[in-house]
């Protein structure tokens, strides 16, 4: 959904390729990406052709006439043109050579009609740049006090060991979530005789995993305000997909589902990642037992 049903494709740097963690995706929905950094030395190769004879398709970035990469071109299925960084020549020289080879070529760095138009006269007939996109200018703003609230609830809902009477004093505080909570639980969904009118008797019927998932779900569609539903449908793409590896891959205490949810929340509340996180109780014990603030390991995480 987040692609339009389309390929995504996926940046693979050689430690990913080697231990595979492109697997976590589907084959027939992602392609794996490899730059002009990663050179095809006998690791990388095995694995590439380990990936393929899996179903995963293969993109080469940044290529160029006499890539060094031409000796596993038999991997490749889309080769990757920057045409800023690549004279006319050697542009010209890779659509001749691999144009007739099944092959999908793609011009990247596209950001003007005129480019656009070049790259198509050269061969090329998939195309990526801010000529199709361009990123979106986030004005720096305070968190807004109406959603802090919300932020809060989220990594109360992410702890181990949940603590009832704060997550029930997280709920009261807001008007809106506290009516949303009650008329959930007195939806035909749960068919419960009689009427729930308070959150401690909805906390009571709902139990700690489903309210976990209660929480995060509202939390998140709560914060997300007016902002495009595809935000915060990426965002919790993102919280699922942590959740679900967060038992395969080393990750200290870091909530993994709270780091997806996160990622994403800078560009939800149009405020910088720094302003999401600072300020906020949310810290995390390291592996050896000190605290440190959270947002360091948000930071580490999403490379922020």
């Amino acid at each position: 959904m987040l692609c339009d049903n389309r390929l995504a494709f996926i940046q693979c740097t050689r430690d990913v390729l080697l231990k595979k963690y492109i697997t976590f995706l589907p084959a027939n929905k992602v392609v794996a990406q490899i730059g002009g950094n990663e050179l095809p030395d006998g690791a990388v190769e095995e694995a590439c052709r380990a990936l393929k004879a899996a179903g995963y398709k293969f993109a080469f970035d940044e290529f160029t006439a006499r890539d060094p990469r031409e000796s596993i071109i038999d991997l490749a299925d889309f080769l990757v043109v920057d045409i800023k960084q690549v004279s006319w020549e050697d542009i010209l020289r890779v659509t001749k050579t691999y144009g007739n080879q099944n092959l999908g070529l793609l011009a990247g760095n596209v950001e003007t009609r005129e480019e656009f138009e070049y790259a198509q006269k050269a061969g090329f007939y998939y195309f990526k740049g801010y000529f199709f996109r361009k990123p979106e200018m986030i004005r720096t703003r305070a968190v807004p006090a109406n959603r802090v609230a919300y932020l809060r609830l989220l990594q109360a809902v992410s702890r181990p060991e949940m603590q009832w009477d704060e997550i029930e004093n997280l709920i009261k505080k807001d008007a809106a979530l506290y009516l949303r909570l009650l008329r959930y639980l007195n939806s035909s969904i749960f068919g419960i005789r009689g009427e729930v009118q308070s959150v401690n008797q909805a906390l009571t019927i709902l139990g700690e995993n489903e309210l976990r998932r209660w929480c995060r779900l509202a939390g998140a569609f709560e914060l997300s305000g007016d902002r495009p539903s595809d935000l915060i449908l990426a965002a919790l793409v993102r919280a699922r997909f942590g959740e679900l590896v967060q038992n395969r891959v080393e990750h200290g205490p870091a909530d993994l589902f709270l780091v997806g949810l996160l990622s994403l929340m800078d560009a939800i509340l149009q405020i910088p990642m720094s302003l999401v996180i600072d300020g906020l109780p949310l810290d995390a014990g390291d592996a050896s037992g000190q605290c440190r603030p959270f947002a360091s390991l948000v930071s580490s995480h999403l490379g922020s």
